[in-house]
């Protein structure tokens, strides 16, 4: 990168980590088309850039005529699709509106950016295809035993591209995302990671709830980590096909990311335990050594300077 002639676009770049990841494109020398519909995106998340003028936010929605929208702006080199629905309650209970927005909306992106000629598109994927694995650390081929349409969704929209994008002549590359943190995430929302839940707790001094023992792991990895993983795979040469975990292969209990959290912010806040919910995945742990391998990358920030840097961000 570096070349102030790229153009990338970045479907869902208002949001937690689209934003990220416009912010190390631009500070790479890319020009980036920002496409949000603001539904869980902000403005706010890209005030930084306001006077750039190598940003423009297109709001449209991928379910609607987005190529309308895009219709006369410059051909992007290369697609970095984050826009999705990421409530696997709501796709639930909406299912449909997860697989429109998810799957559909992603096969039509697919065919847009054939037809304007893009080379690469990388998907933002999720760990939840893999369900509640028998084993860890999870590697890439234990997949489709997703536990709520969410993952399927996901699931979906990965072998869509991987058979369809040779035919369309784009290359593809989908990243299965663990559990991101960091700044921007939002803790008011519903569909918010556990990490900003509690730090909004804890800086508030209210209790903060554990469900059930706290022993279930997961596997967080940093928001600026995540955002070179996306920039390393769309620049990456002879990866076209490549599906890899990002994370940061640590497991961490949740009872040992409250008793953090709790620490980080002045020990005020009690930690109280809830029943367990019911789904709950047990255990979370990526094998990230085929992102290490294919595009070079690997998770360098630890939790406790990526904690650090999420509370100062909220303080």
């Amino acid at each position: 990168m570096g070349d102030g002639s790229r153009v990338v676009l970045v479907t869902g770049g208002a949001g937690f980590i689209g934003s990220h990841v416009v912010d190390l494109l631009l500070a790479r020398g890319c020009r980036v088309i920002v496409v949000d519909d603001l539904g869980h995106g902000r403005r706010e998340n890209l005030v930084a850039h306001q006077d750039d003028p190598r940003l423009q936010l297109v709001v449209v929605d991928l379910r609607d005529d987005f190529a309308a929208a895009l219709a006369g702006l410059p051909r992007p080199d290369a697609v970095l699709h984050l826009a999705a629905q990421v409530s696997v309650p709501r796709s639930l209970r909406d299912p449909v509106v997860d697989l429109d927005i998810n799957l559909r909306a992603t096969v039509r992106l697919l065919q847009w950016a054939a037809a304007a000629g893009v080379r690469r598109l990388v998907l933002a994927s999720s760990a939840a295809v893999y369900g509640d694995p028998a084993r860890m650390p999870v590697s890439e081929d234990m997949c489709d035993r997703p536990a709520a349409p969410y993952g399927a969704s996901k699931r979906a929209a990965e072998l869509y591209l991987a058979c369809l994008g040779p035919a369309l002549g784009v290359e593809t590359v989908a990243l299965r995302l663990f559990n991101v943190y960091g700044p921007r995430q939002d803790p008011g929302s519903p569909y918010s990671g556990v990490v900003s839940l509690f730090m909004a707790r804890a800086l508030g001094g209210e209790p903060l709830t554990v469900q059930g023992d706290g022993a279930q792991t997961r596997d967080f990895v940093y928001v600026g980590d995540v955002a070179r993983a996306f920039a390393a795979a769309m620049d990456t040469p002879g990866v076209d096909g490549l599906i890899a975990n990002i994370g940061s292969e640590r497991a961490t209990t949740i009872a040992e990311l409250a008793a953090a959290i709790v620490a980080a912010t002045g020990g005020r806040s009690p930690i109280v335990h809830a029943p367990a919910r019911a789904g709950d995945i047990v255990r979370s742990l990526a094998d990230a050594s085929r992102a290490r391998v294919a595009l070079g990358w690997h998770a360098e920030l630890s939790l406790a300077e990526g904690l650090a840097r999420t509370l100062a961000w909220l303080g």
